[in-house]
């Protein structure tokens, strides 16, 4: 992994200190396959009582972060900006290449079968890379909603829903946002627009975050934003206190979500069709030894 060295830089006993912490948490959470953003690094360092939760504190570790990484001490790659990527066409060095690339991401509809469809909603596009992962490995569709979710998405998500309604599935949006006064009011504006734009009363279940996970993991508080026109009917219920889905641990997240996806999937039919898909792929990759043997053939 890349610790490259842009710029000498002299650093404080603490400064080093702070970035040998950082550099375990980053090693920790590696070792469980994830990286983290600048946030979730942050919040692991509030949780495990190193600095305080402060603004002031996440603009410091942010510029520590960016410091020791430049002085060649942090891998370049172990934190992610999951809001800027670039896009660009795919493209492949010879005919057969584009043949492997279809039998790799070949899949069927795995959920075709299944009474239910599930999709993820996730309140900030920064934690999609947490959730991608067990969404793909489970051929589960999911969503960012950047805050709250524009009436033109929100009617694309409910047209595509009323097609699987129409084939005999119940649909179940798996909700995941901060618990504040527009956090939790999320959750009910899915439910509502969803079912307005559909005709079809479907499940918005939120799985985070909740009171009963927060008096469990106990992440770090911040103050609930007054300026929100949703504070006093927030603060009337749960206090003044407010915590965000970044405090979180990306393994508990996961979990949570695998934990939901398995308690609504039919484990038989799931497997046959995974079989099928597998006997699929085969079939395609008898059509790149056909392609390969023809070349060989002419050459």
């Amino acid at each position: 992994m890349p610790k490259i060295t842009y710029e000498e830089k002299k650093f404080s006993a603490q400064t080093l200190a702070t970035i040998t912490d950082a550099e375990n948490i980053i090693v920790e959470y590696q070792a469980q396959g994830f990286s983290l953003t600048l946030r979730q690094l942050y919040y692991q360092f509030v949780a495990r009582a190193l600095i305080a939760n402060t603004e002031r504190d996440y603009k410091r570790i942010g510029n520590i972060v960016s410091d020791a990484r430049r002085a060649g001490l942090i891998d370049w790659n172990s934190i992610e900006d999951r809001t800027r990527f670039i896009r660009s066409l795919s493209n492949w060095g010879k005919p057969q290449d584009i043949l492997e690339s279809a039998k790799d991401s070949y899949h069927r509809d795995l959920w075709a079968t299944q009474d239910k469809r599930i999709e993820v909603w996730i309140e900030k596009d920064a934690l999609v890379g947490v959730i991608e992962s067990i969404c793909q490995e489970n051929d589960v569709s999911f969503f960012s909603c950047r805050g709250y979710v524009s009436d033109s998405e929100m009617w694309r998500a409910a047209m595509r829903m009323r097609r699987h309604i129409r084939s005999s599935q119940r649909v179940i949006v798996l909700h995941l946002g901060d618990h504040d006064p527009s956090g939790i009011d999320m959750t009910r504006d899915i439910g509502d627009r969803l079912q307005l734009f559909s005709g079809s009363d479907i499940e918005v279940r939120r799985i985070a975050l909740t009171m009963e996970q927060i008096e469990e993991k106990n992440p770090p508080p911040n103050p609930a934003k007054t300026t929100d026109s949703r504070y006093a009917s927030y603060v009337s219920e749960y206090g003044n206190e407010s915590w965000e889905l970044d405090a979180l641990e990306p393994r508990f997240l996961s979990d949570l979500i695998r934990g939901e996806i398995e308690g609504e999937r039919d484990p038989a039919l799931w497997a046959a069709a995974i079989v099928e898909q597998e006997q699929e792929r085969d079939q395609i990759q008898d059509i790149i030894d056909r392609w390969n043997e023809l070349f060989d053939e002419e050459g």
